[in-house]
């Protein structure tokens, strides 16, 4: 599966490149968002005339995919890219900087099977690009960070290591972080149409509209996908205990096994952010999503 567009999709095999369409089976079968194809899929396939649609007739199994809650108030899993080997994680260094947000989608990497790349870009409008990205490494512990500027270039040479032929790499993040540009960037032409940023807010609007699969010069596969503007967890329990490993260290040095973190006497995780060695936004953000786990 190369490409998809809500229940439009492309599928390219030893016949080419085909649109596709779900078979009836198939669509009886999809009871819920996840059963659907997604970029990244493997999909068995009939093309019964070479000119004619090919119809899908199953999704095979996965080894990894990235999922979040369908937007809304569906309370269903959606697969955002399947199969996937690396996912980079984009931020920008402007003034949408935000490690909260990075935690979020780093929770769901860890649960999707993919090994997590943040990639912070826009080097080249932040002063403070070098304090950011360490401050990113300090809530990324054991997560490779690379700091990039897809307009100018600079740093593309971190990511040589992850685009080697025969991995399968997704781009997520935002709407105005650059992926779209870091997209031509990688391909060495412009595929991928690009607007500006708004300057109050450095937001952007959705550029990709579609979910695509690219095959980059240096043989890996690259999937673009639209900005997310909900990034609600689904299933990734374990994703934010790994996320959150140095604040889960410090709660079992507490006193005692039921504190909350919130004053009690022998808090170890109230006396490191009395000592200013965690961050209240992080602690904060921990909760958070360990509530979204609860429902």
């Amino acid at each position: 599966m190369i490409a998809q567009q809500r229940k439009f999709w492309c599928v390219a095999g030893e016949f080419g490149e085909r649109s596709a369409e779900a078979s009836g089976k198939l669509r009886l079968a999809a009871d819920e968002g996840a059963d659907w194809p997604a970029v990244g899929d493997w999909v068995a396939a009939e093309l019964h005339d070479p000119s004619t649609t090919a119809v899908i007739q199953e999704v095979l199994a996965r080894r990894s995919k990235f999922v979040r809650k369908s937007p809304g108030k569906r309370i269903e899993e959606q697969v955002i890219a399947a199969n996937v080997d690396t996912a980079l994680l984009v931020s920008a260094l402007d003034d949408d900087f935000n490690p909260r947000r990075v935690e979020r989608y780093l929770a769901q990497c860890w649960e999707s099977g993919a090994k997590p790349v943040i990639v912070l870009n826009k080097a080249d409008t932040c002063e403070e690009a070098c304090a950011r990205a360490a401050e990113m490494e300090r809530v990324t512990v054991g997560t490779a960070v690379c700091v990039v500027s897809a307009k100018t270039g600079d740093g593309f040479g971190e990511l040589e290591e992850f685009l080697r032929p025969g991995q399968t790499l997704v781009l997520l993040g935002s709407s105005g972080v650059g992926k779209s540009t870091i997209v031509n960037r990688l391909l060495g032409q412009t595929v991928q149409e690009v607007h500006p940023v708004r300057e109050s807010d450095s937001r952007g609007r959705h550029t990709t509209t579609s979910r695509e699969l690219f095959i980059l010069p240096a043989g890996a596969l690259l999937m673009d996908t639209p900005g997310l503007r909900e990034m609600q967890l689904w299933d990734a329990e374990d994703g934010v205990a790994q996320v959150f490993a140095d604040i889960n260290a410090l709660a079992g040095k507490c006193r005692f096994g039921d504190c909350r973190h919130e004053g009690e006497p022998g808090c170890a995780v109230q006396a490191a952010l009395d000592a200013g060695t965690l961050d209240p936004a992080r602690l904060e953000n921990r909760r958070k999503l360990m509530r979204e786990q609860e429902f």
